[in-house]
């Protein structure tokens, strides 16, 4: 599939900004053989005082900006286009659990896709007794990794409820699978931390997810969201694959990455400082819409 992404945030303070800086982590990832960049452009309202581009760790690619005091109002805002291709159907190779621990031995290397950086605590996801024990039991009958990870997220997704006001970005994952509720950010880091706490190394991904209107409703403008949802190492042979507990489903051609991380706090779409004085508010505005695959791309 072939979209067309569109997003813009804003903040607005009451009182004039002062020395602004931050990191955007808000341009989809080049994958192969999954996802191509063909158009990415993100831009700042008003224009920054400085401005530059790199390459975290992850592989992420993040743009750094400082803004000049004296604005009540920063707008920054993304425009896309963007492949990705459905993911082919292949057999299920995977190990069961119990062999996987042989299989992380054999594996020497730490680069940024390394399965060894995400097995351990992070800072946003550390260790629970209850998730633990509740993705031990989702899983204890699953004689696949692939059918763990499927069985526990679709146990998550039963047992979760979405709720947009249960909880905040800053909210940790015990505390909202304690009472079941939250959002796409809560059910993502409530997966990953049942699968480290049974000793599946799993990864936090932030992206785009195109939705579609009830049958006969129009789409509505600014409607879809940024998403999150988990990569999950499943073996030597198998790899990374790609789970959406908020919709029960292993990620298919409508998620569009941007990144992957420990967990949240590694790919926050805005992160950074600003010197303000009186309160500040933001909103957020995301489509995601399919375009012809014969469409002739223009500047963004």
């Amino acid at each position: 599939m072939l979209y067309d992404i569109r997003l813009t945030m804003t903040y607005h303070s009451r009182r004039p900004i002062g020395v602004a800086r931050h990191l955007l982590r808000l341009m989809p990832a080049t994958l192969p053989g999954i996802q191509t960049v063909r158009l990415a452009e993100v831009t700042t309202t008003p224009a920054p005082a400085s401005r530059s581009e790199f390459t975290d760790f992850f592989c992420n690619r993040v743009v750094e900006v400082s803004m000049a005091p004296g604005h009540r109002d920063i707008t920054f805002a993304l425009k896309a286009v963007v492949e990705r291709l459905s993911p082919p159907r292949t057999a299920d190779l995977s190990p069961p659990l119990s062999a996987l621990p042989q299989e992380l031995a054999e594996v020497r290397d730490l680069r940024p896709e390394s399965p060894h950086h995400f097995l351990a605590a992070s800072p946003r996801i550390r260790p629970d007794a209850a998730i633990t024990a509740f993705a031990a039991q989702a899983t204890a009958k699953s004689p696949s990794l692939r059918l763990a990870v499927e069985a526990y997220g679709m146990a998550l997704h039963t047992a979760m409820s979405f709720d947009s006001d249960a909880t905040t970005v800053d909210t940790p994952p015990a505390e909202a699978f304690a009472q079941r509720r939250g959002v796409c950010q809560d059910f993502a880091q409530i997966m990953i931390a049942g699968l480290r706490g049974i000793g599946v190394p799993a990864a936090y991904v932030s992206g785009f997810l195109r939705t579609l209107p009830p049958p006969g409703k129009p789409r509505l403008e600014g409607a879809d969201a940024m998403h999150a949802w988990t990569r999950v190492w499943c073996g030597t042979t198998t790899g990374w694959l790609d789970y959406d507990p908020t919709n029960a489903c292993f990620a298919g051609a409508d998620h569009i990455t941007v990144g992957y991380g420990r967990d949240y706090g590694d790919l926050p779409p805005v992160a950074g400082v600003m010197r303000i004085a009186g309160g500040q508010s933001s909103t957020q505005a995301v489509d995601v819409v399919a375009l012809p695959e014969t469409v002739a791309l223009r500047p963004a």
